[in-house]
């Protein structure tokens, strides 16, 4: 064994072996870069055992080349081994702030290769401060390698690989990230589609924000067919127009740069079965047969039953009826056949979502005849004519006839005689006429089928009646009994059931009203028809007309039609309420009357006795006021209401009576009129001559007034009003001495009030209303005024049109020009 090289730090041990086989057995000689070991420089840490070096504590300076001399007498063998003592500080080789991303709940392996001699010791850290991880929570690998057995959220963070030795330390950081795991929260789901339509899987996956998945389909673990069929929508799967290939295992593969996972479906595509095939007829009997078949192909959705079907080529060809129906495990069915048919069968096959395509038609297998084992069905007797009877019959198809020949033997007797059946048979017909019948009869009827191989069984017998005439007598005893004005009861004693001559339907009863019947021909008076059911003997007409004279008959009704009449009866109705009045207006509005015109009720429904009117004012927020009740002749049709307040809403109820009471009222509202007169006049004096004339001198006067006034002031002068005012805190006007007729003091703090004579200012300073309103109206009503030159009122105005007389000192006065602006403006 060549002696292997070593690799040492300082203070480490170690040794060189080197071991020979020979014959005989060689000797072991050592030699130090060349040079036999003994002869070499002296190293302390090197002792030479045999064929072992035994290096302890060794030093730099121990490095050298060894060599083993493996030699006998016939030869020798050298072997190199190397001794290295190296003194390195640590290094770590991972590169620094490696950034590692794992997946939640995963395990994390942090790196941290080293080197160094001697061998370096690896601490793990976890932020910047901290004390060293401990294995208890996480495994630190003999190779630096620190590892996170399950990563959580909060394993996130930098971590920092420390390696010392006594030469000295290295330390690297790297940074973890822990990602969300990517998840499928909405896998496709199995489905069961029939071929032809479309189906769709959805896959929606949820991943950590910070990575991009990507998604892609396979099937059956393949890619997905190259076929426009197929479209991967953002989540989903679309597959169209599936077909039979298309059935198989979808899986949805979402794919990170960490993580990957998949969620599948199977599709199963179904359809209705395919068609039986293999018909095959067997054990053929004279009224049964084996029928055997194949199934076709379920696909994928198990077959629940299989529909046989025939077809008669002989009687109906082309057509298929119903035969039976057996289980979907079964594939043989016995049938039973009728005779003389030309059979063909077929057979189809459902399950959950359909009916397969029948079958191909089976060989054609032909029954013997046979005489017919049923008789036509709905048989009837009834007579079109007094005379006749006329006998239905619902006839046999092909199939019922069960051999050739078929033909029908009609019978028929009457019910209540000795006579013998007569009987008659006829071919392709479903009817039969009897003439000669008495009226009315009751008979027997039979109805049986026959062919040429024999009779069908004994038929049932039902029973008829020959033909219905008109019935021969009127019903008796006719009388009315009045209920009320609208309603009466009437009674009749029945006819003989002979005498009707057919099936009694009821009594029908005609009646009408003669009012009017002068005025027109009673051929075109409308008659009212009520039928009664059956064989009643009484009924109430309703509806009637009140206050009317009524005209009626009773007739007995049978199929053929109606009886003639019983003597007519005459009935009066009472009186009753009579409806509303046609119409009410209301006419000629006045100030103080209203004018009601109304025409009478349509339907009086008896003699109207009076009419009553009540009424009663609205106010202006709609309510009623006192109701007046007036009474007003029945022959009138206009009324007038006097003594109404004016300019007032009434509300009206109006309606007719007679001796059986008040009938239904009709209502109206009307307004009476306003004072038209007082109006005209308010708005005619604005159009008198003087009165404009009169509104031009104010006006004028005024103008001048104002001028002086404006130009004193510039001047600096004062009126002697205004020395008196200054004299005097009290801004009103001051009252005239009645001695020498002067005028109080004029203020000039208010130059638009009007002067006022002091006798016509009460103490409080008010001024009445009728001295002060100056409207147009009061001036219309005549109130002339009287005043001084300067414009002082010293008079009443005057409710006439010629002026009146003055009273001492104001005949002289003329009117105030500031009084006749104020009420012209």
């Amino acid at each position: 064994m060549a002696p292997q090289n070593l690799v040492l730090s300082p203070g480490e041990d170690g040794a060189l072996i080197c071991r020979a086989n020979g014959n005989p057995k060689p000797r072991i000689s050592w030699l130090s870069n060349g040079v036999p070991i003994e002869i070499a420089p002296d190293d302390p840490s090197r002792k030479i055992n045999g064929d072992t070096i035994i290096f302890s504590s060794v030093q730099e300076r121990s490095s050298a080349v060894y060599q083993c001399n493996a030699s006998n007498e016939y030869g020798y063998l050298l072997g190199n081994a190397f001794v290295n003592v190296l003194a390195e500080p640590p290094r770590i080789l991972t590169s620094e702030n490696t950034l590692y991303q794992v997946i939640a709940n995963r395990p994390a392996l942090l790196d941290c290769a080293f080197f160094g001699s001697p061998l370096p010791t690896i601490e793990w850290f976890k932020g910047t401060k901290g004390s060293a991880l401990r294995e208890d929570t996480y495994v630190l690998h003999e190779n630096g390698t620190l590892e996170i057995p399950v990563a959580q959220k909060d394993s996130t963070g930098t971590y920092t690989c420390v390696a010392r030795n006594k030469l000295g330390m290295a330390k690297n950081e790297v940074h973890l990230e822990i990602k969300d795991p990517t998840r499928i929260i909405k896998q496709p789901e199995y489905a069961v589609v029939q071929r032809g339509s479309t189906v769709s899987f959805e896959c929606k996956v949820k991943h950590d924000h910070t990575l991009i998945p990507t998604v892609i389909w396979l099937k059956d673990n393949g890619e997905l067919p190259s076929d426009g069929r197929f479209t991967v929508d953002k989540d989903q799967l679309v597959v169209a127009d599936v077909s039979d290939n298309d059935g198989g295992t979808y899986t949805c593969l979402a794919n990170t740069t960490l993580d990957n996972v998949s969620a599948s479906a199977v599709l199963s595509v179904v359809d209705v079965p395919n068609p039986p095939f293999d018909l095959e007829l067997t054990d053929q009997l004279d009224k049964s047969v084996q029928l055997s078949w194949t199934p076709g192909d379920d696909n994928n959705s198990p077959i629940t039953k299989f529909i046989i079907e025939y077809e008669d080529a002989m009687h109906e060809a082309g057509l298929w009826h119903h035969q039976t129906e057996v289980p979907g495990t079964q594939t043989t069915a016995q049938l039973k056949l009728s005779p003389y048919v030309n059979y063909s069968f077929r057979v189809m096959a459902e399950n959950s979502l359909g009916r397969s395509l029948p079958s191909e038609a089976s060989e054609q297998y032909l029954t013997k005849a046979a005489e017919p084992d049923k008789n036509p069905m709905t048989v009837e007797g009834l007579g079109s004519e007094p005379d006749n009877l006329v006998i239905t019959w619902q006839p046999l198809n092909g199939f019922e006839s069960n051999g050739p020949g078929l033909q029908y033997k009609v019978s028929w007797r009457q019910k209540d005689g000795d006579d013998e059946w007569t009987s008659v048979v006829v071919a392709n017909v479903s009817k039969y006429i009897v003439s000669g019948t008495p009226t009315f009869v009751p008979y027997l009827i039979k109805v049986q089928a026959l062919n040429d191989v024999g009779f069908a069984p004994e038929p049932a017998v039902i029973m008829g009646h020959s033909g219905e005439d008109l019935p021969m007598v009127a019903p008796g005893n006719v009388h009315v009994t009045v209920v009320n004005s609208t309603l009466a009861e009437v009674h009749w004693d029945p006819v003989p059931l002979k005498s009707v001559r057919g099936h009694l339907q009821g009594y029908r009863i005609y009646y009408w009203t003669d009012q009017n019947s002068s005025k027109r021909n009673r051929r075109h008076i409308e008659k009212k028809i009520l039928t009664f059911q059956g064989s009643k003997t009484h009924g109430m007409l309703p509806g009637l007309e009140p206050f009317s004279h009524y005209t009626l008959n009773v007739r007995v009704v049978n199929g053929k039609g109606e009886g003639p009449a019983s003597p007519d009866r005459v009935f009066h109705t009472p009186e009753g309420v009579p409806s509303a009045p046609s119409s009410l207006k209301i006419v000629n509005p006045t100030l103080d009357s209203l004018t009601l015109e109304w025409d009478p009720p349509s339907h009086p429904n008896g003699i109207l006795t009076e009419y009553t009117l009540k009424y009663q004012p609205i106010n202006s927020t709609h309510e009623l006021g006192p109701l007046v009740d007036l009474k007003i002749p029945a022959n009138k049709t206009r009324w007038t209401l006097k003594n109404l307040n004016f300019s007032t809403r009434y509300k009206f109820y109006f309606y007719a009576q007679t001796s059986a009471g008040s009938g239904s009222q009709i209502t109206e509202e009307a307004v009476t009129t306003v004072d038209e007169a007082m109006a005209s006049r308010q708005v005619d004096i604005a159009t008198q001559g003087w009165f404009i004339g009169l509104m031009c001198a104010v006006a004028l006067l005024i103008l001048i007034l104002l001028i002086v006034c404006f130009i004193r002031r510039n001047k600096g002068g004062k009126y002697p009003v205004k020395e008196k005012e200054d004299a005097h805190p009290d801004p009103e006007i001051q009252p005239m001495k009645e001695d020498d007729g002067t005028f109080g003091e004029y203020s000039d703090a208010e130059d638009h009030k009007p002067l006022k004579k002091g006798s016509r200012t009460p103490s409080d300073r008010t001024v009445k209303k009728e001295d002060s309103d100056d409207s147009l109206v009061d001036y219309g009503e005549g109130v002339n005024g009287q005043f001084n030159e300067d414009g002082s009122f010293i008079g009443q105005y005057s409710g006439k049109k010629e002026k009146e007389p003055a009273e001492g000192n104001e005949s002289s006065e003329a009117p105030s020009p500031v009084n006749a602006m104020n009420s012209f403006v």
